[in-house]
């Protein structure tokens, strides 16, 4: 064993001891408190997926198996945002799950308003612009929002792009005494430039008395913050990249707090309300390009890709459970955990289940963060890549089995027709598949599953009645290939100079993107100003890190070369070298998002593309699996039943059926039996639901409502529609 691998066992053996033995005096005390609760009411679906838990589970059940085939469409509404498709920056991408309270569902638009609806009807009662009118340029990941109550008040918080917005739930307006005249900057308080962070929160925060407690996305520290619910003050931090003296400091290179973005928590979080223990995930410790290049961040990087245990009340950690060592694959962590109770010799120990874009899901005690089913710790893959250094082992669960295949193989290449078989064996014999933690490459490595799961950043759903845990999942190879960074040309100007210094690595050289992932900039002059453009530079969004530190004319050369095309702009000087130095970053980036398809463009593996899975979280044995979603024109060909791609997770009820949109091309909502994943109905939307579903009752009604936007499939325009359906009387 080298010295350090030697080291990191140590290492890892302390934080588990850590975990089981040096608890908290507030977490002393759960032994004698009684288990927690899911606080849901019966008629209501009143937190981001159903309830604190994290269960996504309803007990209406007048829809239920027998009359399922029977739901109609009861009203849809049309947030009129639909723009573009995935090819271009516009397009929608309604992922919110909405709220339904008292009869009212609460829904986010593609562009960010919050909208208050009749629930029985669809029609708007309310409408909140968190941009107070102007055109919204950029695409928007909203999942939904946060609530928070005292029997008489009733506040909504709502985050869009760097600000969190505290809005009356009975007038739809700002409360003034929140934060600035309604809203919290989330660019401040963070120890850093405000300037240089782009922030945007995709999942919506956890309430925690007068508490809301939220993650972040963009360009900065990931660090968790809680902010009191009636003043906007921040109550505490906890920092995802450790400070000096910190737990998780010596993981990281030495003062890697000062420039290190990453380690966040985009995917939301899981609140044990009777305990007050806020469960979060994390992200890897890279960002954009440096997700797959870790040489300024060598070390195992805690905590990113970790689930941390948190007092919700002082932020101070009771347990954190490090899934992917130096993270290379971005392998984040893409779901809250769901929390639920194990079953064993007549006990029920509190657990919680939580899922990975590998396609594993650890099981493990919700008091200590000890897995309660196998883990292997193995020795990992070196990376061959100049100035990387991988971690020299990983953690591997052995049960339950993966939900998705892990290692992509010659047998099972897809044999959809001897010429694509052909071709994808070809492309396959020049690329490294050596199975799972296999490091990128200049050559080519395959990751399966791929860039985008494995687990979905829906979640699971858990029925305490059947005791099962339903995972839908994508099984599709991608390849992963690093290349180095192109030299600077000393002929070229200034605003070619800034893209291939800071937007090339993702946009391409020749700005053509990866669509639907990363957009092409080749005609974004006919959607957007350059003045437009150059505050998306500035500002950042979503996966695009912010640029407010490069100076005024450096933005407007580089704003002016995006949207023409042409490398010149009078009067813009710019020091080209600071320039270069600034954008030289590592010596190898990730040359971009690349799917492992045939050449018609359909999955390199042998079916199926996209499953929903059902396990027993007391024996950690599947109970069925099927696959989920299919591709129209093969399925009229005969070729059915194939999976696809799917965004958003299942909801499930007591009246024995599990809900589920997701999948990106046949653009079906569907209802499963939820014992034996027998399909019971299907309505075709009017574009894809990616998005989780909610149910509710309004005016003694059951009704199953879904955001239809689309914008993953390059073919279709998006949309921007919510659909109710209800059984018809």
């Amino acid at each position: 064993m080298t010295r350090r691998a030697a080291m990191f066992a140590r290492m890892h053996g302390l934080l588990q001891v850590t975990a089981s033995l040096c608890l908290t005096t507030s977490t002393l005390a759960w032994a004698e408190q009684p288990a927690a609760q899911v606080d849901v009411a019966a008629s209501d679906w009143p937190y981001y997926r159903g309830n604190t838990a994290g269960t996504a589970y309803s007990t209406l059940d007048e829809i239920n198996r027998d009359n399922a085939k029977s739901l109609r469409l009861a009203w849809s509404f049309d947030t009129a945002e639909a723009s573009g498709s995935a090819w271009n920056t516009e397009a929608s991408d309604m992922e919110c799950n909405p709220l339904a309270i008292g009869g009212k569902v609460y829904v986010v638009s593609p562009k960010g308003r919050l909208l208050k609806l009749d629930g029985a009807t669809g029609r708007l009662i309310w409408s909140f612009d968190p941009a107070d009118g102007q055109p919204i340029a950029s695409l928007h990941r909203l999942r939904g929002i946060a609530r928070w109550t005292n029997g008489k008040e009733e506040r909504l918080f709502l985050t869009f792009e760097r600000g969190l917005f505290a809005i009356d739930a009975s007038t739809g307006r700002t409360i003034l005494g929140f934060g600035e005249h309604g809203r919290v900057d989330l660019a401040q308080g963070l120890d850093r430039d405000p300037r240089s962070l782009s922030v945007s929160v995709v999942s919506p925060g956890v309430v925690f008395q007068d508490l809301i407690i939220l993650g972040s996305t963009g360009n900065l520290p990931g660090h968790i913050r809680a902010f009191d619910v009636h003043t906007g003050t921040m109550r505490w931090i906890f920092h995802t990249i450790p400070y000096p003296g910190e737990e998780g400091y010596e993981t990281w290179p030495k003062e890697a707090y000062r420039t290190l973005m990453g380690a966040n928590n985009w995917a939301g979080m899981t609140l044990d309300a009777v305990r007050g223990v806020i469960y979060i995930p994390l992200a890897s410790g890279g960002m954009a390009q440096r997700d797959f290049y870790g040489a300024d961040r060598l070390g195992d990087n805690l905590f990113a890709n970790s689930l941390v245990a948190l007092d919700a009340s002082t932020g101070k950690k009771i347990w954190a459970y490090q899934f992917v060592r130096h993270d290379l694959w971005d392998r984040d962590l893409p779901a809250p955990p769901t929390l639920i109770a194990i079953r064993r010799q007549g006990t029920d120990i509190e657990a919680l289940a939580q899922i990975t874009k590998s396609g594993e899901v650890l099981l493990l005690d919700r008091q200590t963060g000890i897995p309660l089913f196998p883990v292997h710790e193995e020795v990992a893959l070196p990376s061959d890549v100049p100035g990387e250094v991988a971690a020299p082992t990983q953690l591997r669960t052995l049960q339950p089995r993966p939900f998705a295949r892990q290692w992509l193989t010659e047998d099972t290449l897809t044999q959809r027709t001897p010429e694509a078989h052909t071709a994808v064996l070809n492309t396959f014999r020049m690329l490294r598949s050596r199975g799972p933690f296999d490091p990128p490459s200049l050559q080519g490595t395959v990751i399966l599953p791929g860039l985008d799961g494995g687990g979905e950043w829906g979640g699971a759903a858990f029925d305490p009645t059947t005791r099962l845990l339903y995972i839908n999942a994508n099984e599709m190879p991608w390849i992963l290939r690093l290349k180095p960074r192109t030299a600077m040309d000393d002929k070229i100007g200034p605003g070619q100079a800034v893209y291939l210094a800071f937007c090339a690595g993702c946009h391409g050289q020749q700005r053509l993107g990866q669509p639907p992932v990363v957009p092409s900039l080749v005609e974004v002059g006919k959607r957007f100003t350059e003045s437009q453009i150059n505050h998306i530079i500035e500002t950042g969004n979503g996966r695009m890190p912010a640029f407010g530190t490069l100076s005024e004319p450096a933005r407007s050369a580089v704003a002016h070369f995006i949207a023409t095309g042409i490398d010149s702009l009078p009067d813009a000087t710019i020091d080209q070298a600071a320039v270069q130095s600034a954008g030289a970053g590592a010596p190898y980036i990730f040359e971009g998002y690349q799917k492992f398809l045939d050449p018609e463009g359909y999955p390199a593996i042998s079916p199926p593309w996209g499953t929903l899975s059902a396990l027993n979280v007391d024996t950690g044995q599947y109970l069925w699996r099927v696959p989920l979603g299919e591709y129209p024109e093969l399925a009229a060909e005969g070729y059915k039943d194939t999976g696809s791609e799917n965004y958003g997770g299942p909801i499930v009820t007591a009246g024995g059926v599990l809900f589920i949109a997701a999948t990106v091309y046949d653009r079906k909502f569907r209802a499963f039996d939820k014992n034996t994943g027998h399909l019971l109905w299907e309505y075709v939307l009017p574009e894809a639901g990616h998005a989780t579903p909610a149910t509710y009752l309004a005016r003694g009604r059951q009704f199953v409502v879904i955001a239809a936007g689309g914008g993953k499939d390059p073919k279709r325009a998006s949309g921007s529609k919510i659909l109710a359906f209800s059984l018809t009387r």
